[in-house]
């Protein structure tokens, strides 16, 4: 992906060198047993943590790293491509103004209104300040433990949750979560397939203007996005888990759904083919 020595977003609200510290906190294995399939990219999933005692109490003086600060400038220049993208497509498709998200980057733990974040909860949007949450040592969770490494994977998760603050500004995301307020437990969950899923077809959307707008990718730049998409499968996770596949705990879609609705986006660029809530199919 073609990103160096390009425009960055003013939209970043930095929060990395005031990391978590202090406060009670769950281990690692008892993380992976509570957050499961939504560890790693999607919606909030802070509320499945709630009485388990992790918490942010103070914060400290981090260090920023080389690494840091280059995944900072990456992540900025693909949120700018975003918002440049986002609001040609408002003016075309939907005929209103696009309101550009705002990027929290963090760096261990930080607070948002929808609950603590942290590496642990992975990615996360929250529709209470309409702000995108992501640690950057995500980008090397994806690496190392998913075997979904490259720069456009790393943009594909960032397009993913400005996806889901595009669904916010349509009101489909409001609506969708009303709907699964009042579900059962499978209802809800089979609703935020739908609506993750159609935040990968609006992922493939930005990936296709991006090309078109700015000549960012390269070869070999959609394979890393659908091999992404393909690792953070919920039967996939489930699998690496070491558990047996269970359908109506997904709450992102199986990986073959979820490369299968980047497609459409990346194909016709028409958010009118991300309509994975009148889909008969997923």
């Amino acid at each position: 992906m073609k990103w160096r020595g390009r425009r960055g977003s003013r939209n970043i609200e930095d929060r990395r060198r005031m990391g978590g510290g202090g406060g009670r906190q769950l281990s690692l294995v008892g993380v992976l047993l509570v957050l499961g399939v939504g560890y790693f990219l999607g919606v909030d999933v802070t509320p499945l943590l709630q009485g388990t005692g992790v918490g942010v109490q103070e914060q400290v003086e981090t260090e920023i790293t080389p690494a840091d600060e280059r995944a900072g400038q990456f992540v900025s220049v693909t949120l700018a491509d975003t918002e440049e993208v986002w609001a040609k497509l408002f003016r075309e498709q939907v005929q209103q103004a696009y309101q550009p998200v705002t990027l929290v980057l963090f760096k261990g733990v930080t607070q948002s209104p929808c609950g603590g974040a942290s590496g642990a909860t992975g990615p996360f949007y929250c529709p209470g300040d309409k702000k995108a949450y992501l640690d950057t040592a995500f980008f090397t969770t994806m690496e190392t433990r998913l075997g979904a490494g490259g720069d456009f994977a790393a943009a594909y998760v960032v397009a993913h949750e400005v996806a889901h603050h595009v669904q916010n500004e349509l009101g489909i995301l409001g609506q969708a979560n009303r709907v699964r307020a009042q579900s059962s437990e499978a209802e809800a969950n089979a609703i935020s397939v739908r609506i993750e899923l159609q935040a990968d077809c609006f992922s493939g959307i930005w990936a296709r203007e991006a090309q078109a707008q700015f000549g960012s990718l390269e070869r070999g730049d959609i394979a890393e996005a659908m091999n992404a998409a393909r690792q953070i499968g919920d039967d996939t996770l489930q699998r690496n888990a070491g558990r047996v596949p269970q359908p109506h705990t997904f709450t992102h879609g199986t990986s073959e759904q979820r490369e299968r609705w980047f497609a459409p986006g990346f194909e016709t660029g028409d958010m009118r083919q991300c309509d994975t809530f009148g889909a008969a199919r997923l």
